[in-house]
């Protein structure tokens, strides 16, 4: 049998996905050729690589309308020559032309968190005209299963499946939580952006509350600073001294932060996905987290390895993190279930997903 030849335009040589593609292109079954949007963009701290002989990026540049920005490609690359295209993007000129003129005999799909619901008028016009597109593709791959129900939803005569993102978790299996010194104090972790959208002002009312109620606890917080600074003015001074910040951190330097800790907290308002869990599960840490974050609903079951709580409920939040510091043990044990969950989600799985889509349409 040929090999499949399979074209995939992305934005960003971002880690989490350059570690499917890699497991992707080590398949003998795959010719793998990935078109990047953009070497690197303003809102993506992660640090330039060298990219690898089946990476491309595209020329062109971008401009943001309302502050959604859309890539103009300058010079279309030869898709054509692909058997499969995944799209993974629907905000740029390249995709926007490929989903209104698809080819005979190939077979297009679209990969993607699930659409944000868009609080103007404006902006849902635009997301409708963008998205019109995708009745024409062959399938739809939702990033995690929340994804998939609402693309099913809103496209029920379109073939749906669900890959999320599988990221390489090796350096976290090397180095797992010890959950040493959790007898004495119970410590929290969150790793992301410091805004609001993640819920970070969230989490620092609901750990004040448990430093309040006299409870052993410290909370470390990694990641770019951004709102942090106000956000610590509306908590107790007691409860910001223990509160300690790392920074933003080498992605590949990630696993040491996860293995000091005991219990991942990621209390988003929204997250599409949230590799963060992935990279929880790989540590052997319980994670806390809200309904509103996709990795959720596929990585972390209530009651087995962590916890799940509606969005803006500081007093929700608290009552889990509570848990966890009345009875550390707690976190031993759903840290195991953790580390168990992991296996199924390293790079390697998600190619054999992949695999399995390309051959549905073979």
């Amino acid at each position: 049998m040929t090999r499949l030849d399979v074209g995939v335009v992305s934005v960003v040589p971002s880690p989490y996905q350059r570690d499917l593609f890699w497991a992707i292109s080590q398949n003998p079954e795959i010719n793998l050729t990935i078109y990047y949007l953009e070497q690197s963009a303003p809102d993506s701290p992660w640090p330039q690589e060298e990219l690898r002989p089946y990476e491309r990026i595209l020329p062109g540049f971008w401009v943001a309308p309302g502050g959604a920005r859309f890539h103009v490609v300058t010079r279309h690359p030869r898709l054509a020559r692909h058997e499969f295209i995944v799209l993974n993007t629907l905000t740029s000129s390249l995709s926007q032309w490929w989903l209104r003129h698809p080819r005979s005999g190939q077979k297009l799909f679209f990969w993607a968190e699930a659409l944000r619901h868009q609080s103007s008028h404006p902006r849902r016009l635009i997301q409708t005209a963008l998205t019109r597109g995708l009745s024409r593709v062959d399938a739809i791959v939702g990033i995690g299963s929340a994804a998939a129900e609402s693309y099913l939803e809103r496209f029920p005569g379109t073939p749906v499946f669900n890959v999320p993102y599988h990221c390489d978790l090796a350096p976290f299996f090397s180095s797992p939580a010890t959950f040493t010194g959790i007898q004495e104090e119970v410590r929290f972790l969150f790793c992301g952006q410091l805004i609001a959208r993640k819920g970070v002002d969230i989490l620092l009312q609901a750990f004040d509350r448990l430093v309040r109620d006299g409870l052993c606890v410290r909370l470390e917080l990694v990641g770019r600073r951004a709102e942090l600074d106000t956000m610590l003015t509306t908590i107790s001074p007691a409860a910001r001294d223990l509160v300690s910040y790392g920074g933003f951190q080498d992605p590949k330097r990630l696993y040491e932060v996860y293995s000091r800790n005991h219990v991942f907290v990621l209390p988003s308002r929204y997250d599409g996905w949230g590799v963060v869990v992935n990279q929880a599960l790989g540590a052997g840490l319980p994670v806390i987290c809200t309904t509103t974050v996709g990795a959720g609903r596929d990585l972390v079951e209530t009651g087995s390895n962590g916890f799940r709580v509606e969005p803006n409920d500081a007093n929700a939040l608290a009552d889990a993190m509570e848990r966890f510091a009345q009875d550390p043990m707690l976190a031993v044990r759903f840290g195991a279930s953790s580390r168990a969950r992991a296996d199924l989600f390293t790079p390697e799985r998600g190619a054999q997903k992949w695999i399995k889509v390309f051959s549905q349409f073979r």
